[in-house]
């Protein structure tokens, strides 16, 4: 592998009593894009809020592009995009007002502000207010800014929790293009087995802290015949359990 886009180096988390995250080690190269596969409570958000630079580790080091957060977040947030598990968007804003917004965040004008727009599929809703968007059509701008600043890596966190399979679908022709016509980076958590299988190229499966298996999706089929099967051969229990 050459120098990875993301590392991580024996990381550890704990909140309280709660040991979330327990002497990961991960490498991510440029262009792959990677699921963080398990069940609520496995430790994939917090490992990416640490990626993210939102929490700091207790031990271990994480790199971006090599460099640490730290006397580095200016040009770090200029290169990655991020969607949390839940996006609060204001209410009275319109589709178009909020891109715009964000996107004075980057000093950009409304050329890449259109084009965010096409990109995401939401050219109908320019001038819908936020609160009249459905959950799938939210979901997609919260892609959108995400993208706003064509960020190197790409960082989504649950990006198609509670929506039906149309919406999931939309999100994920979304992400298909984006690997297509770009080298952008990405890490997705998800406890969807269908979603890890359908958009990446890795797969990272945890839980309780740490990293039960990973590899290609065939590599971890040799194990069992779907994810779900591999998932319980390791835990004793259903991924959604």
């Amino acid at each position: 592998m050459t120098n990875p886009v993301i590392e991580a180096k024996n990381v550890w988390k704990s909140f309280r009593t709660v040991q979330a995250v327990k002497g990961i080690n991960l490498k991510i190269p440029k262009g792959q894009f990677t699921a963080l596969l398990g069940p609520n409570g496995a430790g994939k958000t917090t490992l990416v809020e640490m990626i993210e630079g939102i929490q700091k580790p207790d031990s271990g080091e994480i790199t971006i592009m090599g460099k640490h957060w730290r006397g580095n977040e200016d040009k770090l947030h200029h290169i990655i995009g991020l969607s949390l598990q839940e996006t609060r968007f204001i209410d009275k804003l319109r589709l178009t007002e909020t891109l715009q917004l964000f996107a004075s965040f980057f000093n950009l004008g409304k050329e890449r502000v259109n084009e965010i727009i096409e990109i995401v599929g939401l050219e109908e809703k320019r001038k819908s207010f936020v609160v009249n968007l459905s959950g799938g059509q939210r979901q997609r701008l919260a892609i959108g800014i995400a993208l706003i600043n064509a960020p190197s890596i790409l960082l989504l966190d649950e990006p198609t929790t509670g929506l039906d399979p149309n919406a999931r679908r939309e999100i994920w022709d979304i992400l298909h293009r984006l690997k297509k016509e770009s080298e952008t980076s990405m890490i997705l958590t998800t406890h969807y087995m269908e979603e890890a299988e359908n958009l990446c190229d890795y797969i990272v499966i945890m839980d309780n802290g740490v990293i039960l298996r990973e590899g290609t999706l065939d590599q971890l089929l040799q194990e069992a015949g779907n994810l779900d099967d591999l998932f319980v051969s390791l835990t004793g229990r259903r991924i959604n359990d």
